[in-house]
């Protein structure tokens, strides 16, 4: 083969360049170029200035959007930051004691809710779940807000996005219309400070002591053993026996005929002596108060006392006022009913039956016991005796 040829065969094999870019050079997109590897000096030289001019052209575009998508997340996390940082600090001032409630004396230790104070432990746990929902509700809107940013400098087009976001919105809202009526009533009755853990309280489904407080489910204790677990949105009433303060009612009963005022004063004391007994010192908030009689029978009287008790504490004092009470009765002699009169037994209807009626000779004095039988005297005689005896 001669040289000729070889060069020629070269000359075939070798990869073709196009001259240049089939875009104009300062347009918005990256210049289409041939991927074939240039073989020349000239034409590697103009495919590095036609790169050199696209990039010169743009680097500031880049340099702009970076600038402006670091700005925005730097504001959005500062934003963040700063919203936490106050509800924080609103939730701090929410939990602390006024100073009228941290300067009341009292031998409650803090229990002052029949006055209307509210516990601040319970408080202060109260206000930390408010703090948490405002905490998660600020930063899903900022932080939203600021990747929708993002997207909007990435030249993403946001129109398609948001009308989706719409249309699932309302779809998901008529979905789970009860979650979402859940979710509220919880936040509601969390800021309201409806109940707490711990609480005795009565949703009319259920009656127990609460467990757990969520967002969508409050867990009640029932005094079985059972839990309940019970549907914010579906609680119409709640009562709860455990916030202010609890009444003992004790009904007393006392016998007709005992001396009224007596049975007060002595009822009176043994509560005054009660109240000054440990644990019944803290539990027993008011002096007992004898209401008057609620009933009246032939053999007894019933009064009605009441006790201002510890939220909670009513049963545990009424249980204990009636068995001191019982004993001072029985130390006093005070009956609790009079006693019942004696009866007569009754005679059956066949005993009566029995007994004979009722004879006149039964009457000594009777003219038929005083009669005397007329002597006989003959067989007229007999006639006649016979005849009086008849008589």
């Amino acid at each position: 083969m001669s040289r000729s040829a070889a060069s020629g065969l070269l000359a075939d094999a070798s990869p073709a360049v196009t001259p240049g870019p089939t875009t104009a050079p300062g347009s918005g997109s990256l210049p289409s170029l041939d991927l074939r590897i240039p073989t020349s000096t000239d034409e590697v030289t103009s495919t590095t200035k036609e790169a050199a001019t696209w990039l010169d052209a743009h680097w500031q575009d880049w340099v702009a959007g970076g600038v402006r998508i670091i700005f925005i997340v730097v504001l959005a996390l500062v934003l963040r930051a700063a919203v936490r940082k106050l509800i924080t600090q609103l939730i701090a001032r929410m939990s602390k004691p006024a100073e009228s409630e941290a300067a009341e004396p009292g031998r409650l230790g803090g229990l002052l809710a029949n006055s209307g104070v509210v516990n601040t432990e319970r408080r202060q746990q109260r206000s930390e779940a408010i703090g948490s929902v405002l905490r998660s509700v600020a930063s899903f809107t900022i932080l939203g807000t600021a990747a929708l940013m993002v997207l909007s400098a990435l030249g993403v087009n946001l129109a398609p996005l948001l009308a989706s976001a719409g249309v699932a919105g309302v779809a998901i809202g008529f979905g789970a219309r009860n979650l979402v009526t859940d979710f509220l009533s919880g936040v509601f009755m969390i800021m309201e400070d409806q109940y707490g853990v711990g609480d005795e309280i009565d949703t009319g489904v259920a009656t127990g002591t609460v467990l757990e407080v969520g967002l969508r489910v409050t867990k009640l204790r029932g005094a079985g053993g059972e839990i309940w677990y019970i549907r914010n949105g579906e609680v119409k009433r709640i009562a709860n026996m455990s916030q202010g303060w609890s009444t003992a009612s004790v009904d007393v009963q006392i016998g007709y005929k005992e001396d009224l005022e007596r049975v007060e004063a002595l009822i009176h004391e043994t509560a005054q002596a009660l109240a000054k007994e440990a644990p019944f010192d803290e539990l027993v908030w008011a002096p007992v108060t004898v209401l008057g009689m609620e009933s009246v029978a032939a053999d007894s009287v019933v009064l009605r006392i009441e006790a201002r008790t510890a939220p909670g504490k009513a049963s545990l004092v009424g249980r204990t006022l009636r068995q001191r009470l019982k004993a001072a009765f029985d130390l006093s002699g005070i009956k609790l009913k009079e006693e019942a009169l004696p009866t007569v037994a009754a005679v059956p209807v066949s005993a009566l039956l029995d007994i004979a009626p009722p004879s006149v000779l039964a009457d000594p004095t009777s003219a038929r016991s005083l009669a005397t039988p007329i002597p006989a005297q003959g067989a007229a005689g007999e006639d006649a005796g016979a005849t009086t005896r008849i008589l």
